[in-house]
């Protein structure tokens, strides 16, 4: 599963920093340009709580096999696209099934024990990472060539198939995931360990029967099963960590969102400068997704307490970029920034599955994209006003959106510390 996301964000970042260049080389105005961009961001917002739910219907396999290859069909189309119009139907696909990453993390959520969760997702997350770092210079060598637009596109769509094949090879059958986790049983150095993979492969065959009938279900008896299980968790009580989700995630886009044209405003560094750091800060947010085995030891796998010290981090950071008054402090808050975000990225998707209940970890995770996607809709917004006043405006607004979702964890620090207890006797 890690080469398939490594590949994923690699094809992905190879097109996206090229289409703006595309679409306007076709005759778009930059406000029909900006309408499809946004066009694209709707469709995901509504979509992804919708194509996690139905995963936890039918089951990964089927899900994770459909949005990839009507992905690629996306991709496909926009390599053929030579008018506008061509170009915003070559999107439609892609906004609506393009959450292979998220029913990833479903699937990953399925196979490992909650004690290994922030671990394996944390690798997750970086394999991705590096895709994604090395995405844009590859696409930016390719556009160079004739056609080079279109090449890219077609590689793209190309990679998509590739990570077809490859889960399509995924050992899913019972009998495969039992032999695994009787050798990782073995391989464990107390009782517990095989607890847990027995527990999971008892969970794992439940589910896998579950979506075995689901899938030969009507398509109406799978929308009014998908919008039951939405329903139930508009209703439940994990409004607030959604929340803090959307608080630190327009936090961390406020930050960023002028972060070139802040740079340039007050210390008179140049573009390219400021790509040179972001592509640092990248790097160091690799770096950190590997190191969340040794932090979730350190902190005795009590993911609300991680949460809430590197929100309190991220938050000082923020403010510390915000009233710098050198590059040298932008370069040591970014630094330390990278590792923050990704930590706390990591640590609400667990805080999310482990309130909410592993049962439903594709409609949860699709809730939470549905709340980045509004993060990325308001923010912009939220940057303009702010960028009126000062070029500090946006991240300063950051910093109390940050504090906001700080209180918030304090407020319901019961809730979560219960949750976290419960997690650690059932290790």
């Amino acid at each position: 599963l890690f080469l398939p996301s490594f590949q994923d964000l690699f094809g992905v970042s190879m097109v996206v920093p090229l289409m703006n260049l595309h679409i306007k080389s076709l005759g778009a105005s930059h406000t029909v340009a900006g309408i499809i961009g946004s066009l694209y961001g709707i469709m995901q917002l509504f979509s992804s709580t919708f194509v996690g739910c139905w995963s936890d219907i039918v089951g990964r396999r089927y899900s994770l096999l459909s949005c990839i290859l009507l992905s690629a069909l996306g991709y496909f189309l926009l390599g053929t696209s030579s008018t506008v119009f061509l170009f915003a139907i070559s999107r439609v696909p892609v906004g609506i099934f393009k959450h292979t990453l998220s029913i990833s993390k479903a699937l990953l959520s399925d196979l490992v024990s909650e004690r290994d969760r922030p671990l394996v997702m944390g690798r997750f997350n970086a394999a991705s990472s590096v895709g994604f770092i090395l995405g844009p210079v590859v696409g930016g060598y390719l556009t160079e060539l004739e056609d080079g637009f279109y090449q890219t596109s077609f590689m793209c769509a190309s990679i998509f198939l590739l990570n077809a094949g490859l889960v399509w090879m995924l050992p899913w059958s019972e009998e495969n995931t039992s032999n695994r986790e009787h050798q990782q049983g073995n391989k464990g150095t107390d009782s517990f360990s095989a607890q847990a993979n027995r527990d999971l492969h008892l969970k794992s065959a439940t589910n896998g029967a579950m979506a075995s009938d689901s899938l030969f279900q009507s398509p109406w008896i799978q929308v009014a099963t998908v919008l039951k299980r939405i329903k139930g968790i508009a209703c439940s009580d994990l409004w607030d960590i959604f929340l803090v989700r959307l608080l630190m995630s327009v936090a961390i886009l406020l930050y960023y969102s002028n972060f070139s044209l802040a740079l340039e405003e007050r210390f008179g560094v140049k573009p390219l400068f400021a790509g040179y750091l972001m592509s640092y800060s990248s790097a160091l947010g690799v770096l950190a997704g590997c190191l969340l085995g040794p932090i979730t030891r350190l902190y005795q796998h009590n993911t609300y307490r991680i949460l809430l010290h590197s929100s309190t981090l991220t938050c000082t950071l923020i403010l510390l970029y915000a009233s710098a008054l050198s590059i040298w402090m932008v370069i040591l808050s970014s630094t330390f920034l990278a590792f923050s975000t990704t930590v706390g990225r990591t640590c609400i998707i667990d805080l999310e599955l482990t309130v909410g209940g592993n049962e439903a970890s594709g409609t949860l995770l699709g809730v939470g994209q549905s709340v980045t996607s509004v993060g990325r809709i308001v923010a912009p917004l939220l940057s303009g006003i702010a960028q009126e006043f000062s070029p500090c405006g946006p991240p300063s607004l950051g910093v109390g959106l940050a504090l906001v979702a700080i209180l918030i964890m304090n407020a319901n620090k019961q809730k979560y510390c219960s949750h976290g207890n419960v997690k650690l006797k059932n290790q």
